[in-house]
């Protein structure tokens, strides 16, 4: 079994994740709130939290900036963000200041209806539609790329599956991803990129589709072991202080 820990960054190394959550539906829907009693978000530093070359803090809508300051960003590794009705409510400062952290190279993980969330809209520059139908269909989630550090020690090699998730169909508007991870299928007959990865200048962000907050979706052990590689497969190897375009003097006078 391939120890990732060791290969994309070492074991004595520390990966300093924050977890993003509007974390609205866990406090106003009882049955939601049953699924995730302390939030989305908790439920994801929970597993991550267990891990011993990850640092966690959980951050969400309504603390003040949305969580989000320059120094909770210079101090994160990896930002994974969750949210689904109150993306208008993230200001535009804001979600610049978080491209902007993963242009200079902070990794980026954008969680189910994170694809409408400004921060990834900005990085992405579309709109981030796509189809919909939330009737709790079975997925299953292909591997594009068995070979993907991401999906190593997940399923059975070729897939996982997941018994209930919100459908998400194609078409998809995003910028064609730099590599595919995941394909899934929906017992509908829909299929959907459910995992994709990207470079954006310095920083990698990857997109993961299943996280619907009505079902168990995070305490599945498949997800779980994904966004554990994910993580690790987009820490940064090299972040810049800043954005620069410099005059630079001629070497060969």
């Amino acid at each position: 079994m391939v120890d990732l820990k060791k290969i994309l960054k070492g074991s004595a190394i520390m990966i300093r994740v924050t977890v993003w959550n509007e974390y609205v539906h866990e406090l106003k829907d009882e049955k939601i709130k049953e699924v995730y009693p302390k939030g989305i978000h908790e439920a994801i530093a929970d597993f991550l939290g267990k891990e011993e070359d990850i640092e966690v803090k959980t951050v969400y809508l309504e603390m003040p900036d949305c969580g989000i300051t320059d120094e909770l960003l210079d101090n994160t590794d990896v930002l994974m963000w969750w949210g689904h009705i109150r993306h208008h409510e993230v200001p535009d400062e804001i979600a610049f200041k978080v491209q902007r952290a993963v242009l200079k190279g902070m990794g980026f993980i954008a969680l189910h209806s994170a694809h409408h969330s400004k921060p990834f809209r900005f990085l992405m520059g579309t709109s981030g539609n796509l189809s919909w139908r939330e009737d709790g269909d079975l997925e299953r989630v292909w591997f594009v790329d068995p070979s993907h550090p991401i999906v190593q020690g997940v399923g059975n090699g070729r897939y996982f599956e997941l018994p209930h998730e919100e459908m998400y169909g194609e078409p998809f508007s995003i910028p064609e991803p730099d590599k595919l991870i995941l394909m899934g299928w929906y017992e509908g007959g829909e299929v959907f990129r459910s995992g994709c990865l990207y470079q954006k200048e310095y920083g990698k962000v990857f997109y993961f589709q299943p996280g619907h907050e009505s079902y168990p979706t995070f305490y599945n052990k498949d997800v779980q072991k994904i966004l554990l590689n994910a993580i690790r497969y987009v820490n940064p190897t090299y972040r810049v202080q800043s954005l620069d375009c410099p005059h630079v003097e001629l070497i060969n006078k």
